[in-house]
């Protein structure tokens, strides 16, 4: 029986955070939803990743992509790439999974599936971009489970982290300094710190995990008075500048710089905050970067629950706080401004006086005042790869033809505001 990590419809409504990754890129906590199933289910758990074809040549050397070997009869166990593996989760996996025939589904979700791969497979022994889960549990022997936790909407990976990083803590080598740490810099509460190999702690820069655990990864630089308080992860040869105040549920990305103060976010990796400005909640992707000042409100003045803007209808996220959720490539300039709950698309430019609207169209070029008008092309791609190449990342011909293909179902669809 062979593992497989699969994409289901739902990854479709999660965009743009998912446009240039499969859904078991996302964070949540301190670790990717891949990295949670490669840290649970151990050296003993292989498995393959099932993703979107025009993923794939991007992604091919570094994911272990699951290949039909065409025989009809073979056993392959489907699990649900939206799914934050835990121990429970790996049990399942390993020692108890379903028998052959049968589905585990919890509420409307499809979780695991066991079934020959033709089942799956096209004529030509191609997956889908997306596993139709209703045609797999119309002719399965459903179970009915509960206990599991999967990203369902848009908001789940700010709205799941404080959680996630708690259970994760529990997994993280704290305790350790192996890095270079300043006499002159504040280390509170030392058993709930790690300052991995290579990494700098300036002077006067704080580590305080007096409520939580401070993570600063191999190679990571901590600059002069910045402050680290309350479950903050940095990851790999990550700088956090001078006087910043990153506090309450913070990852940071590898490579990624971080500034002014961030509270309750996901920066991902190669994402640019390095200036003063607010912003909380909020999920920001590869690639991006936040002009100085600009910040996020993540609070409505009357404090009720956030709502989205998602397909020209408001959505109701249930959650108090919630601020940006920024797709990969885009910019803003200096001093942007983003309203609670707002959805910046892939790609995109953002700049001008005022507030933008709740939902920026991807692969959109324009502000408040002008108005938004289609990015071109070969100037959002020109961009990206000096973006890229300032971090020595080189943009492959398959990247850029994965960039073309986004760009063109983005901006072939209705673009209004």
């Amino acid at each position: 029986m062979q593992v497989v990590i699969f994409e289901d419809e739902k990854v479709h409504g999660l965009r743009p955070l998912v446009h240039f990754k499969p859904v078991y890129d996302l964070f949540c906590g301190c670790r990717t939803i891949l990295q949670k199933f490669r840290f649970h289910l151990g050296r003993g758990g292989a498995f393959s990743c099932h993703l979107r074809s025009y993923l794939e040549p991007v992604r091919r050397a570094d994911l272990p992509v699951y290949k039909y070997n065409g025989l009809p009869k073979t056993d392959i166990l489907l699990v649900n790439g939206r799914l934050l593996c835990d121990q429970k989760a790996a049990a399942v996996i390993l020692r108890n999974p379903p028998a052959p025939g049968q589905c585990l589904r919890q509420g409307d979700d499809l979780i695991f599936a066991r079934v020959t791969a033709g089942l799956v497979a096209a004529r030509d022994g191609a997956f889908p971009d997306y596993i139709d889960t209703e045609f797999l549990a119309a002719g399965a022997d459903v179970v009915e489970t509960d206990g599991f936790r999967l990203i369902q909407n848009i908001w789940d990976p700010v709205a799941l982290h404080p959680e996630e990083l708690e259970r994760e803590a529990e997994t993280l080598s704290l305790g350790r300094i192996e890095g270079r740490v300043s006499t002159h810099s504040g280390i509170e509460n030392p058993g709930n710190i790690y300052v991995g190999e290579g990494a700098v702690v300036k002077p006067g820069a704080v580590l305080d995990a007096e409520s939580g655990f401070v993570y600063v990864s191999p190679g990571a630089v901590i600059e002069p008075q910045a402050v680290l308080a309350g479950n903050v992860f940095i990851g790999e040869s990550a700088q956090v500048k001078t006087a910043a105040n990153l506090h309450d549920n913070v990852t940071v990305g590898n490579a990624s710089k971080t500034g002014g103060e961030i509270e309750d976010s996901i920066v991902e990796p190669y994402a640019n905050k390095q200036h003063e400005g607010f912003l909380g909640h909020s999920y920001i992707s590869s690639w991006c970067n936040l002009g100085a000042g600009t910040n996020t409100s993540d609070l409505r003045n009357n404090y009720g629950k956030v709502r989205l803007s998602i397909g020209g209808k408001d959505v109701q996220t249930g959650e108090q706080f919630l601020g940006l959720l920024m797709g990969e490539h885009t910019k803003c300039s200096i001093n942007s401004m983003f309203n609670t709950g707002t959805i910046a698309g892939t790609s995109s430019n953002i700049f001008g006086s005022g507030f933008p609207p709740k939902n920026i169209p991807s692969f959109s070029w324009g502000g408040p005042a002008s108005g938004y008008s289609h990015y071109e092309i070969e100037k959002a791609i020109d961009t990206a790869r000096a973006v890229m190449a300032r971090r020595n990342v080189i943009m492959s011909p398959a990247y850029e033809t994965m960039f073309r293909h986004v760009a063109a179902i983005e901006q072939g669809e209705e673009f209004t505001l």
